[in-house]
């Protein structure tokens, strides 16, 4: 059966208000949790960006729910050893309720110190490198790694979980989504595509967890929602590879002029009607997705939540 969970926007809210979001979540009847992971938020709009370990530890200590990064790229601004420290640690702390989301990034967050941003092909070749650096290092053995991307010298973590962390790995095209079926224990990506689900799956996925989802701006005055999805989020509109080379948020603010308000209305679960937010995360579920995520957009949180546990959560389920 499908579960359901809730996503933390860490470009949006303070450490503070995720924290409130996800003890609202539990309560809700959510059954897990995904956290973005960013160095920059996408607009100053959004005004946000916590270190996503730090905000982990907190989680871990608040709510006994799943959580999982939606994603962290471990190949340029942290390298992969680091990575697997962080994630190790929060596997611990959470008692294995952390799973490891991993992609290949954006330029937003990774050119930071300078570093060249790759073409797509060599970020896939990064990742997959970096993976196997994680993997080797969560055993708590002793890693020395000298590889095309990466060299570790005798390094061991020395506080691992029970189980090694999972390692679910996010695409948005065929090489991406083969790449995931081939090294990771689980595949993300954002559209319901049923097509990159069966490139997954044919690719070594097999019946290892597809995770996704989407966001939406639950309020009584569906105009106002568009409004508010328009200053926010209108950068998930954004067309082809700019998500992923664009450098900064002005260059983000700049590329969003070019996006309407009715493309927002009408790519994006506004307003309060149950059918359409259940519609939305159904075609998920229709799919075959295993865990689907919603994140609530602006600022009518606890409104959002208490639609979601009395309207749409228990219809999804029976269904």
């Amino acid at each position: 059966m499908t579960r359901y969970g809730y996503f933390l926007a860490s470009e949006e809210f303070s450490p503070a208000q995720l924290l409130d979001q996800a003890r609202a979540a539990e309560q809700a009847g959510f059954d897990c949790l995904a956290l973005s992971d960013h160095f920059h938020p996408w607009t100053d709009e959004q005004g946000q960006s916590a270190f996503v370990w730090t905000v982990i530890g907190a989680l871990a200590q608040v709510t006994s729910l799943p959580v999982t990064t939606f994603v962290t790229c471990p190949t340029v601004r942290m390298h992969p050893a680091l990575n697997a420290q962080a994630a190790a640690t929060a596997g611990v702390l959470t008692n294995n309720r952390f799973r490891f989301g991993v992609g290949t990034g954006e330029a937003l967050n990774e050119h930071v110190l300078g570093d060249a941003w790759p073409a797509a092909d060599v970020r896939l070749e990064m990742l997959e490198e970096a993976v196997q650096v994680i993997r080797n290092l969560f055993t708590g053995d002793e890693v020395t790694h000298r590889g095309r991307h990466y060299t570790v010298e005798n390094a061991r973590l020395y506080t691992v979980p029970d189980e090694p962390v999972p390692i679910h790995v996010s695409g948005f095209g065929p090489k991406a989504a083969a790449l995931a079926g081939r090294i990771g224990d689980g595949f993300v990506t954002m559209t319901p595509d049923e097509e990159l689900v069966g490139q997954f799956r044919r690719s070594g996925g097999g019946h290892k967890p597809v995770l996704g989802g989407l966001k939406v701006c639950w309020g009584t005055d569906r105009e106002e929602a568009v409004k508010t999805v328009h200053r926010m989020w209108p950068t998930q509109f954004l067309p082809g590879e700019l998500g992923q080379v664009l450098p900064t948020p002005a260059h983000f603010e700049q590329a969003s002029t070019l996006v309407t308000r009715e493309a927002v209305a009408e790519g994006t679960v506004c307003g309060d009607a149950v059918d359409e937010h259940a519609r939305a995360l159904s075609a998920y579920a229709e799919a075959g997705f295993d865990e689907v995520y919603v994140g609530q957009i602006g600022p009518e949180q606890q409104g959002f939540f208490d639609f979601y546990r009395s309207e749409v959560l228990p219809g999804l389920r029976v269904n």
